[in-house]
């Protein structure tokens, strides 16, 4: 068996921060992958609702393709300012300190990747506004599920369904790893 693809020095330099500073859910290298390879199709303006410790943010930037900008929120001002300093190298990239809100005027985005809570929990709506035609959402942590309506520890996993009935969305669940699936939607 070979060893797993060397990852960016800049997703290294993310998850090095993360680990500094306890932070246990960062992006998967799985969905990390997925959102290099989704970035490098498009062109604009990727955003990040959820900075975290940049681990997204760094996996959007090794993808991108020449002219995009990346932009995240971030509101913890401790780890907006951790993040910001560690992309301070990288003009493509800018960290906001804010909520996830206020990234929402900084649209339209040609790759939307929702990675804070509130946002996947409630801002579908505002996501349909500010996603370009054709531009891509990914939502990541879902557990998978073959079932139908989808189901996680014993109950329906609403937020998965209205997502993939959403009829402003074409969306399909994507297994990055056994334990692990991303939701990816495309604007129509």
């Amino acid at each position: 068996m070979s060893a797993p693809p060397e990852l960016p020095p800049l997703v290294s330099a993310a998850l090095s921060l993360s680990g500094r500073r306890g932070f246990v859910s960062s992006t998967r290298n799985e969905t990390g992958r997925l959102l290099a390879t989704l970035a490098a199709s498009r062109h604009g303006i990727l955003g990040e609702l959820g900075t975290g410790c940049g681990v997204g943010s760094a996996w959007l930037r090794s993808g991108a393709a020449e002219g995009t900008r990346i932009v995240t929120a971030e509101s913890d001002p401790e780890l907006a300012k951790a993040v910001a300093e560690m992309f301070a190298e990288d003009e493509r990239i800018e960290v906001v300190e804010a909520d996830w809100t206020a990234l929402i005027e900084r649209g339209p985005f040609a790759l939307l990747f929702v990675d804070a809570r509130e946002a996947k929990l409630s801002a579908r709506d505002v996501i349909a506004e500010v996603v370009e035609p054709g531009g891509f959402v990914v939502l990541d942590d879902f557990t998978p599920s073959a079932v139908w309506p989808p189901m996680y520890e014993g109950r329906v996993d609403t937020l998965r369904q209205e997502w993939l009935q959403d009829q402003r969305f074409t969306t399909v669940e994507v297994m990055v790893a056994p334990d692990a699936a991303v939701l990816l939607a495309t604007r129509r």
